[in-house]
């Protein structure tokens, strides 16, 4: 039997449609409305040549979603033209979360990050997997040749403002917690996993290989 969370009793008075949520906020200037596009700009392509860290934002055919973190040395995401971006898919956990439910519902939406800069950028669109060669030949930039790429055809472009980085001090040093202060990702793997004969050194030991052979 599943447990009764708070989300439950919270859910019982929540808003209930998109007039109700509309009530409780001022409406958005007509700059926020205006930078969204359709397409990428110059200064658009440079921020994103610029990123070394994108989250994959998709959901599957039932509507569950997913984000996933995908990361690479600077410029690691192609941009084919104007409207058409390709990830490489570097090895990961092969579970294939974000790209199935790519195949399964043709939706994708990116956010890029570039450390040290506050400014991010949001990409959603048509999404498909290929595995043509001669675009799997051109990225590269993870170590070598894909097995399969995400493209994302662009149908909304928009820088986001700030502010969400500079409130999370996302990168003032000063203002982070203490290493030891969150458990390890060994600790929180070990929990998840919650096989009695596995031990710390094992998950940590599967972590330095997986580190040391991340692009095979």
């Amino acid at each position: 039997m599943t447990p009764v969370s708070v989300f439950d009793s919270l859910s019982l008075d929540a808003v209930p449609d998109q007039e109700a949520l509309r009530e409780v906020y001022a409406l958005p200037s007509d700059a926020a409305v205006r930078k969204q596009m359709t397409e990428l700009t110059e200064q658009t392509r440079r921020l994103i040549a610029c990123s070394s860290l994108v989250l994959v934002a998709s959901v599957d055919a039932d509507g569950n979603c997913d984000v996933s973190p995908r990361g690479g040395p600077a410029g690691f995401v192609a941009v084919l033209d104007s409207r058409t971006v390709a990830i490489p898919d570097a090895t990961g956990n092969k579970r294939l979360d974000s790209l199935q439910n790519v195949v399964a519902t043709g939706r994708a939406g990116l956010i890029f990050v570039v450390p040290g800069r506050t400014t991010t950028l949001r990409l959603n669109g048509r999404a498909c997997v290929s595995t043509r060669p001669e675009l799997l030949a051109q990225l590269t930039a993870v170590g070598k040749p894909p097995a399969s790429a995400l493209v994302v055809g662009i149908d909304e472009v928009y820088p986001h403002c700030p502010k969400a980085f500079l409130r999370g001090n996302a990168w003032k040093p000063e203002q982070w917690l203490p290493a030891d202060a969150q458990p390890t990702s060994a600790e929180v793997t070990l929990a998840q996993l919650r096989m009695p004969d596995l031990t710390i050194a094992d998950i940590q030991k599967t972590e330095a290989d997986a580190l040391k052979y991340r692009y095979e």
